[in-house]
């Protein structure tokens, strides 16, 4: 079963949000401040976080950092905060998804579907186990980057972009495809996650992030990688 950790203070929407997820099978942790939130996630190893921004000890993007110093766990932001800034703010600290309130429920849970699914899915055995580069080394078993010698922190949602682009290297990856392999169906349309996503992948791999070397745009198609 999916063990899925709320962290939100409003009590009714916490109500709202447990019982639609027990109906569907999820296991539901709780915690309505920031501090029991990194407990609950330390010791209970959560599949899955959706944490408030505004949280009544800290602010979320601050519980966001602090989960991703060591652990990959999707987190799902849920917050009133509907500004670029504030989505791209949580987006680099390591969320995996932006969901503004009022949400519908049906595409919060087809969004949490996305992230589980993202996380369980295994490398192809046909894939070569290690692909390295001037700037860093993908292996692709282990799930893991490195870079200068340290490891680089990838959310979910970044690892499984970077998989599906290292996997055919010096092939064009579809917008479209990309899309519909990361974040589902019903999001063919946002294109506008690849660029936030594939810019973050270029701030922590590329030398040049603005001139990238290795993540390369086909403007108006796709993405690929030149190893």
């Amino acid at each position: 079963m999916t063990r899925v950790l709320v962290v939100e203070d409003d009590p009714q929407l916490v109500r709202a949000l447990k019982i639609n997820l027990q109906a569907r099978r999820f296991e539901v942790e709780e915690a309505g401040d920031g501090g029991s939130a990194l407990r609950i996630a330390a010791t209970r190893s959560p599949d899955v976080v959706l944490l408030d921004l505004g949280l009544p000890d800290m602010d979320g993007i601050d519980v966001i950092k602090n989960v991703r110093g060591w652990s990959r766990v999707p987190i799902l932001v849920l917050s009133a905060r509907h500004t670029s800034d504030e989505k791209v703010r949580a987006l680099d600290a390591g969320a995996d998804d932006y969901v503004t309130k009022p949400f519908s429920m049906d595409e919060l849970l087809a969004r949490l579907r996305a992230a589980t699914r993202r996380q369980d899915l295994p490398a192809a055995p046909d894939r070569p186990a290690v692909v390295t580069t001037d700037e860093f080394t993908v292996d692709l078993a282990a799930k893991k980057v490195h870079r200068g010698g340290r490891t680089v922190r990838l959310t979910p949602t970044e690892w499984h972009l970077l998989e599906l682009l290292v996997a055919r290297p010096g092939h064009l990856v579809s917008q479209q495809r990309l899309l519909l392999e990361v974040w589902g169906p019903t999001y063919r349309e946002n294109t506008n996650y690849l660029r936030v996503y594939m810019a973050q992948l270029r701030r922590k791999l590329e030398a040049d992030p603005s001139h990238p070397r290795y993540l390369i745009t086909e403007p108006g198609m796709g993405y690929r990688f030149e190893p």
